[in-house]
């Protein structure tokens, strides 16, 4: 028989998307030269992930499964999530993005989750954890006759873990940390994140649970229950607290909120075990030691004539749950209970993304009533369609080891190859592949700026708008900048009114449509929804908590939200701006005088460790003192050695104009950014800080005496490429490079 020859398709890949290919996901060699193409990629991806086939029938041809699995992917109709993507085929072999580990009550089973952590973090992955089983501070400890120091000491040693292994690694390592709101330590948890200087690897999320939230309605109080021996230990208002978990997420976005008991309400194998936490986006409850395994269906895709393709979303669902359940056949688990408790239960998470795009191409606006019954039917068909292709899997290749007595099995249901089927998780660097909108999210912007290598400045059009405008005749450069300076379209005349509804973004969305769009997704998906509620700068904290409530309410199993500038600049020192002293013998009212360079110049060199890499301060003195300010990145170019660059030459100009040290400490200490370094006294939050922590060495290694400013925390561009950064699914994200502090 002639075999079967297939002709090589190749994706449509964006700048955007080979940017992010290229960094993050070709293999490459120990020199950092790329050594595959995408479609080169895309094929170790197919054939590594179709092979699982002939565990299941040795005779099998997995060559036309691998073709179906390659031609799905490179016409970017469906993505796994980035760990198969990089690892498939090659010797890491872990091809799982997240996973929850338990942490018990006693320094070993502590210690060991930190290690498992370590080594989850080595290999690519996120983690998860519930602290809840820790006793609380000050509580008693009898192996010692001691006290204990709390859930929030030992969260700070996975931080500072997870701090020093991501220095190394390809993928940041990212954390959710989850306590029970009936936790004793649950005030302090609360705020454990409010002045940004720690657990900044963490997200943190409040586990509430339905007698809380009926104490809330009632404005009632609850009781406080200590884990290590189940007794209540105290109780607190559960209104005050709610208001305090709502105030706190308004001031930064944090602690997020999980209903813990409508994660095990839908746990489908309570026998197995409880879910106590979820993946560092909130969207993949699990049990202790579970993995999830992800996957995205770009809805823009399965437009076609302006309808729905209906025929080709079924075959695409049907396909990519034999991909992912033939991804938790071959992964390469990096611990034995990971690997025991995964093909236990063999939980896949099918989701999807391109959802604002598949709207504007259907004509519909998000922000409609329309947009939320399309979004039922589309999440409907595909639950239905997935857990139809589960069964038909099952019957092949057997149940989940663990269905017997699974919720499943007690309802006389089908037997189902997957534990669980469907969950919407953020799709940050897969859409950019993909060319595709993120997740359920609405658009992040109509158009944008980006600065390339050479400093030129490009804008951004989002394709769907750029065709409609010049289809319509409205299309022009400087329309283009206008809207990505202003940043969505409103107040935009020159864009038809039509136009200007279809195309709305994040910010032009009222908090409770974003809220109404979760819970749709989240009726027909098993595990849980990742969605960001975007605020305006000026919302209330009344604002909040409507939206709170209302996700209660709708039956959401979760909330995160994040108000416009929160994060991304949060001074946490109030009061006037004092004026700096005037140099001795001159008069404020006078301007200073520049002080003139001389040929030469004595200084001194400080290495200074950041997470853009090492950080080189050289400070010249004159006659009179401090002089001048030079850095040099270990690796040049990019944003942070042009940005350490100006802060050398404001500093060297502060300096010759006679402001003091400890001025110039002041203003640049405790500014941080995406990739901090270090911990403990030796952290380094961002080159400013590196630059204000050398000239402190500096001062103090002469004999000189620095002050300690207070932190103001600053969070703007991309640390990797300069662009723009978004909040999606409680992280950061660049919508042009990829990076994610989550991933």
């Amino acid at each position: 028989m002639e075999k079967k020859t297939y002709t090589p398709i190749i994706p449509e890949l964006t700048k955007n998307a080979m940017t992010v290919l290229e960094r993050r996901y070709l293999k490459r060699d120990k020199e950092g030269k790329v050594l595959e193409t995408p479609v080169q990629m895309f094929r170790r991806v197919a054939d590594t992930i179709a092979s699982a086939d002939k565990k299941f029938n040795e005779k099998a041809d997995a060559a036309p499964v691998a073709e179906e699995f390659y031609r799905m992917m490179t016409q970017l109709e469906f993505l796994p999530n980035s760990p198969t993507l990089m690892n498939a085929g090659r010797e890491l072999g872990q091809l799982s993005a997240c996973f929850v580990l338990p942490v018990g009550d006693s320094m070993e089973e502590i210690f060991d989750a930190v290690k498992f952590t370590a080594l989850i973090h080595k290999s690519g992955g996120g983690t998860g954890f519930s602290f809840s089983r820790l006793r609380p501070a000050n509580d008693v400890v009898l192996t010692t006759t001691g006290i204990s120091s709390g859930p929030i000491s030992f969260m700070r040693v996975f931080d500072v873990a997870t701090e020093t292994i991501k220095q190394g690694g390809t993928r940041r390592g990212a954390n959710m940390g989850i306590l029970r709101v009936d936790h004793p330590d649950i005030m302090d948890f609360i705020m454990c994140k409010a002045d940004k200087k720690q657990l900044n690897n963490f997200n943190i999320s409040v586990g509430l649970t339905e007698a809380f939230m009926k104490a809330v309605e009632k404005d009632e109080n609850y009781d406080l229950i200590n884990p290590r021996d189940g007794q209540v230990s105290g109780t607190l208002n559960a209104r005050k607290v709610f208001n305090r978990i709502i105030t706190q997420a308004w001031e930064n976005g944090e602690p997020g909120i999980v209903f813990l008991d409508r994660l095990n309400r839908d746990n489908p194998t309570p026998h197995v075990g409880e879910i106590e936490s979820t993946n560092p986006c909130g969207e993949q409850p699990l049990l202790p030691y579970e993995s999830c395994n992800l996957g995205s269906i770009n809805l823009s895709k399965m437009v076609q004539g302006g309808k729905v393709n209906w025929e080709r979303l079924s075959e695409v669902v049907h396909l990519a749950v034999h991909f992912l359940d033939n991804v938790v056949e071959v992964n390469n688990y990096p611990l034995p209970q990971i690997a025991k408790m995964t093909m236990g239960n063999r939980k896949i998470g099918l989701g999807v993304m391109g959802w604002a795009d598949m709207l504007i191409g259907l004509g519909i606006p998000y922000n409609t009533e329309e947009a939320i019954e399309l979004a039922h039917k589309v999440m409907g068909f595909i639950n239905k369609q997935g857990h139809a292709a589960s069964q038909a899997l099952a019957k092949s290749r057997g149940a989940f080891p663990n269905f017997k007595g699974s919720v499943y099995d007690q309802k006389g249901e089908p037997p189902m190859r997957n534990a669980t089927v469907t969950t919407i998780a953020p799709t940050g660097t897969i859409s950019i592949m993909a060319n595709a909108s993120s997740g359920v999210e609405p658009l992040f912007a109509v158009s944008y700026v980006r600065q390339v290598m050479d400093n030129d400045i490009l804008v951004e059009v989002h394709p769907y708008f750029e065709a409609i405008a010049k289809e319509k005749g409205f299309y022009s450069q400087e329309l283009m900048q206008r809207i990505a300076e202003h940043g969505t379209l409103h107040n935009i005349d020159e864009v038809p009114e039509d136009i200007r509804n279809l195309f709305v973004t994040a910010h032009d969305i009222t908090p409770e449509v974003h809220i109404r769009m979760q819970a749709a997704f989240q009726k027909y998906t098993d595990n849980a929804v990742s969605k960001t509620v975007n605020f305006t700068n000026g919302a209330t904290v009344a604002d909040v908590a409507r939206v709170y409530e209302l996700a209660y309410q709708l039956d959401c199993k979760g909330v995160t939200i994040y108000r416009d500038g929160s994060r991304d600049r949060q001074v946490l020192s109030v009061g006037k701006k004092q004026e700096a002293a005037a140099p001795a013998g001159m008069d404020k009212d006078k301007s200073a005088t520049k002080r003139e360079r001389p040929k030469v110049l004595k200084g001194w060199t400080y290495q200074m460790q950041t997470g853009c890499g090492p950080l080189y301060v050289t400070v010249n003195e004159d006659t009179n003192g401090l002089f001048e300010l030079f850095t040099t990145m270990g690796k040049a170019g990019g944003c942070a050695a042009s940005q350490s660059e100006a802060i050398g030459r404001m500093v060297s100009l502060a300096w010759r104009s006679g402001l003091q040290a400890r001025q110039v400490i002041k203003q640049l200490q405790g500014i941080s950014c995406h990739s901090p370094s270090g911990f403990g006294e030796n952290k380094i939050l961002s080159c400013a800080d590196a630059v204000a922590k050398a000239i402190q060495a500096h001062v103090a290694a002469n004999g000189g005496k620095v002050q300690h400013a207070k932190r103001v925390f600053l969070k703007g561009a991309c640390p990797d490429c300069g662009g723009i950064v978004e909040h999606e699914g409680g992280c950061m994200v660049c919508h042009i490079c990829g990076y994610s502090e989550c991933a």
